[in-house]
């Protein structure tokens, strides 16, 4: 080969070899970083919940379970509930709903009054029903999400249960029915919405009727014994 031809064939075997003679000025700067981000393992062990004291596992737990009440409270399409979804919040309120709902007329005179293990069974067996309902009609939410939505909105109807025993202490006239018939018909209506308003968007939407009406009628019942309690003379 001639001199211009092994001259090619070394520039090709060396293509950067002229960028050695380079050199940057310290006043240019340099644009991009090459470091390698050791520090992320470290942020992530940092944010682990394992190491936490308990006192912080439970207040924030308990901060989670008061913003789904606000959630509840102020029911709009969102995803709140079904993104962070608990039970606790729903055990807590079958329990103080079963406990307001104890010591009735027809408790002591063995009428067949909701009893703490029927009121337990009937909120957690009617939530059941409904999410089973909601999955076979076409729902996208889970099992357990749907628990949680229908359990937190039972938060009306306790608190109207509440309101119920104190209007009670008073007496059980027609003034009295009068006022527990308008808090509880409010609470049933408030929870129906609240429910159907995180429901609404998981359902097909030629469907959503079908997984309403359930809910209407598990809240209806739940209503029913509220306005239907006596306490015991």
């Amino acid at each position: 080969p001639t001199a211009n031809q092994r001259l090619s064939a070394e520039e090709a075997s060396r293509p950067f070899a002229g960028l050695s003679d380079v050199s940057i000025s310290e006043d240019i700067p340099v644009e991009g970083d090459i470091s390698v981000p050791v520090a992320s393992s470290r942020r992530d062990e940092e944010f682990s919940t394992l190491d936490e004291p308990v006192k912080e596992t439970i207040l924030r737990d308990l901060r989670a379970v008061g913003n789904k009440f606000i959630h509840v409270l102020y029911p709009k399409r969102s995803s709140a509930l079904l993104r962070d979804w608990d039970l606790w919040g729903p055990l807590l309120l079958c329990v103080t709903l079963a406990l307001l709902l104890q010591g009735g007329a027809a408790d002591s005179d063995d009428q067949g009054g909701p009893q703490f293990a029927e009121v337990f069974v009937i909120i957690w067996f009617g939530s059941i029903i409904i999410t089973l309902n909601s999955k076979l009609l076409g729902g996208t939410i889970s099992f357990f999400q749907s628990l949680c939505v229908l359990g937190y909105c039972i938060m009306p109807l306790t608190a109207a249960m509440a309101v119920c025993r104190i209007v009670l202490i008073g007496g059980s006239g027609t003034v009295s029915f009068a006022v527990r018939l308008v808090v509880v018909t409010a609470s049933f209506g408030w929870s129906t919405f609240a429910s159907t308003a995180f429901l609404a968007d998981s359902q097909p939407p030629n469907r959503k009727a079908l997984v309403v009406y359930p809910v209407f009628l598990f809240y209806f019942v739940i209503g029913w014994m509220i306005l239907t309690f006596s306490p015991s003379q």
